[in-house]
């Protein structure tokens, strides 16, 4: 009997015991559901928000990023009759693996330093994308940015004199006679380069850059100022254009003569425009070079509060990569070669894209090589919107590099004036001085 009743209850404590491995197993089961079904909605998320906001996920985004061979390979699986016999694949694993983790992720499988750049902005230096090549684009060949340079280094690395309060972008200006804002704001008339021995497009040959008055044949602004020409990074400079080799910075002779220059140019065709040459490590108290893009917001928006026709937002650099990379001979001249640079932070980013494109095939139908394309940089190099969100015709153009010339540069600002008024006097709606008639 003993041992009949101790059966039973061994029979009853395995049911139990298969009871809970059945209720284990199912719980176990929902709870890996729930997270498989949280990583997904979380999947979706990210990859909507990337296609919502990020130049990457564009069309000619993703065709940049995965290269010509992968993205053309791609479409001969759809066109059977677009695949080149002789050509190898260069559909991998790898390849589209690696893709889909930088779209999702933000990190490069192929870099283990895009690990820590998100956390660490400096890490990462220049993050760039590829929207639009020019012609003979090399997608190697990355816009970069200048590191860091000594607060208040002037004259080829010398210590400038400093300003005083009045002097500052934030001071009242008073009766001054300054833009609002304190800006250093000119027009062509009071602040043209002297570039008489520039052989560029557009020189008239006078030994002079001062503006003429536009032909009363033409159509003018009327006196609006509807360009504003500025720089986030004013003390670029050129090494040619150095006595000292250290670095190529310069108080004096720097990017805002390049400002000055196309403001004087666009004035030629009628087209008003303001240029901003403001010395932030002097005129800012405290200067810290990581904060220069909000600096130059305060005098974009300054400019803007003032001038309600301002439409054209440039905000001119020079590059920092070398000579053979930011220089293109054209008729027998050398032109210092231009970026147009996008940025990945600003949501509204395809209406600046757009604008971009406009310059870009222009400069590439009538310039073939001086174009390096659009680039959306991200944020990983401090900034990613660079005012771009202030209006849809903004955009950052770097012009040539730290080893090319002065007159190099100028040649290339005149060709974007030109460029620049074909697209105004095209797309904008314009005043002609009324001529009298019998």
């Amino acid at each position: 009997m003993k041992r009949i009743i101790m059966t039973l209850n061994l029979g009853k404590s395995s049911l139990r015991l298969r009871q809970l491995l059945v209720a284990g197993r199912t719980f176990a089961l929902l709870s890996l559901g729930s997270m498989v079904l949280v990583l997904v909605v979380g999947i979706g998320v990210i990859v909507q928000q990337q296609a919502s906001t990020s130049p990457v996920s564009s069309m000619k985004g993703f065709a940049a990023a995965v290269g010509d061979g992968l993205f053309a390979d791609m479409l001969a699986m759809e066109m059977p009759g677009t695949a080149k016999s002789d050509a190898k694949s260069s559909i991998s694993g790898h390849r589209i693996g690696s893709f889909l983790v930088r779209l999702l992720t933000d990190i490069n499988p192929d870099d283990p330093k895009s690990l820590l750049a998100s956390q660490y902005p400096g890490l990462e230096g220049d993050k760039t994308t590829l929207l639009r090549g020019g012609t003979g684009t090399d997608a190697s060949v990355e816009p970069e940015d200048d590191e860091s340079i000594p607060d208040h280094a002037g004259e080829d690395g010398d210590a400038p004199d400093g300003m005083s309060d009045s002097d500052r972008p934030d001071h009242d200006p008073g009766d001054t006679g300054t833009a609002d804002g304190g800006e250093d704001v000119t027009t062509p008339s009071d602040a043209t380069p002297d570039d008489s021995s520039v052989d560029a497009p557009g020189n008239d040959g006078g030994g002079t850059d001062k503006p003429v008055p536009a032909d009363p044949a033409n159509p003018t602004t009327g006196g609006r100022k509807v360009v504003f020409i500025y720089h986030s990074h004013p003390r670029e400079s050129w090494y040619p254009e150095l006595a000292s080799k250290k670095i190529p910075e310069s108080s004096t002779k720097n990017i805002t003569l390049l400002g000055k220059r196309l403001a004087s140019q666009l004035s030629k065709s009628g087209i008003g425009a303001l240029d901003s040459a403001t010395d932030y490590p002097t005129a800012i108290k405290n200067y810290n070079w990581n904060l220069s893009y909000k600096y130059s917001k305060q005098s974009v928006l300054s400019a803007l509060n003032s001038n309600k026709d301002l439409t054209y937002l440039f905000d001119i650099h020079r590059d920092s990569k070398r000579r053979k990379d930011t220089t293109v001979t054209i008729n027998g001249q050398d032109y210092a070669k231009v970026f147009l640079i996008i940025g990945h932070a600003n949501p509204y980013w395809e209406k600046n894209e757009a604008f971009a494109s406009a310059i870009n095939d222009q400069l590439d139908s009538k310039y073939p090589g001086l174009s390096h394309g659009i680039w959306a940089k991200t944020t990983a190099s401090g900034n990613g919107e660079y005012n771009q969100s202030l209006s849809p015709d903004s955009v950052l153009i770097e012009v040539g590099g730290v080893d090319n010339t002065l007159a190099e540069s100028y040649r290339t600002i005149d060709v974007l004036a030109k460029v620049i008024s074909n697209l105004y006097w095209k797309d904008e709606k314009v005043s002609a001085p009324q001529t009298e008639t019998k």
